[in-house]
């Protein structure tokens, strides 16, 4: 029987070959290939998904973000055109004849693929295709297996790398939690492992209006975009967390919290349940002490001394604003000696 040989090129080779850079279609944020969008049930991932389809398709900054304007396709798959007008009136007044809306489609296997290609194909400028939801068109007969899963994902993957597009799937958040918001992420692991990017879009409390978009992926940075709703529903974005300064969202968190009192003694636990009560920031005591210690000259700079000690067994963090620095009470207590800390201890 014949087999192919394997195709390889020898490190040298490769490192001298011009290859193609990354393409971008919101920049540093959704580059060309897969992507996958989750969130709660009515959070406001479609009212993003029809924001961000005519966005791009004028070519419009995101968030500040640069855009690579082009065509762009909406699989709005859980609506009516009725209520696509009706959101689109909200959100803009000019929606471009590049952007474009279908609220039926085939499902994966039975003719999804051939009616994107030939979308592709009649439509060679397209940059950006979102569908919503991944749940619409996959089918509903077979099992949700890490095999099925991942085959899913990756016929959709050749697509989008085959055509050089940008493609956005939006999902479902389970309703368990977890610490790590991106294992929340509906179906098994080969979702995430087969899409380029994952965003998951929080709310920080239910009907708030605010939320967190926790953004990673292959070739992004990880990062944390606050947004709020505005009253045409547009997501807005408040705070970028890669222009945050150094200790980024702990420094705002402990910033808020020693505005309005001189000072704070506690443990990790008692200081996570002041700055974080609802869990939504992720913040964990094991590694607040770390994230303290590595964070010391951004503390000082924004006013607030800091000192990590153990007290009659137990870890204390102390904080105290600048203005009102007095020579702490040591007591029964012994500094930590930052190169003593645990694993657990250090993130």
């Amino acid at each position: 029987m014949y087999v192919k040989p394997l195709n390889t090129i020898d490190g040298r080779t490769l490192m001298e070959a011009e290859l193609k850079p990354l393409d971008f279609v919101v920049d540093s944020l959704l580059a060309t290939g897969l992507h996958i969008l989750a969130g709660s049930p009515k959070v406001g991932k479609s009212w993003l998904a029809l924001w961000l389809a005519v966005t791009v398709a004028k070519g419009e900054p995101v968030w500040g973000m640069a855009t690579k304007r082009g065509t762009t396709l909406y699989l709005c798959l859980e609506d009516s055109t009725l209520r696509i007008q009706n959101r689109l009136d909200e959100i803009t007044d000019d929606v471009p004849d590049n952007a474009h809306f279908c609220t039926e489609a085939f499902i994966l296997g039975e003719g999804l693929e051939q009616q994107l290609e030939a979308f592709l194909t009649e439509h060679p400028d397209t940059v950006l295709v979102i569908i919503d939801t991944l749940q619409m068109i996959r089918d509903a007969r077979r099992d949700m297996t890490y095999a099925n899963d991942y085959r899913d994902l990756t016929s959709l993957k050749r697509i989008a790398d085959a055509h050089g597009i940008a493609l956005l799937l939006i999902h479902h958040l389970r309703k368990e939690y977890a610490e790590d918001v991106f294992s929340r992420i509906s179906g098994t692991t080969a979702i995430s492992g087969a899409v380029d990017t994952s965003l998951t879009l929080v709310e920080q409390e239910r009907g708030s209006g605010e939320a967190t978009l926790y953004c990673i992926g292959r070739d992004i940075e990880y990062c944390e975009l606050e947004l709020a709703r505005n009253a045409d529903n547009v997501w807005e974005l408040t705070s970028d967390s890669r222009t945050l300064p150094k200790g980024g969202r702990l420094i705002l968190l402990l910033s808020a919290l020693m505005k309005d009192r001189a000072e704070f003694i506690g443990t990790p636990t008692e200081l996570a349940a002041l700055i974080d009560p609802a869990g939504m920031n992720q913040i964990s005591p094991r590694k607040i002490p770390g994230e303290v210690l590595k964070s010391l000259s951004a503390l000082r700079e924004s006013g607030i001394e800091a000192t990590v000690r153990r007290s009659n067994g137990r870890r204390l963090i102390e904080l105290r604003r600048a203005d009102s620095v007095d020579e702490p009470e040591v007591g029964n207590s012994v500094p930590i000696d930052p190169a003593a800390l645990t694993a657990e201890d250090v993130p």
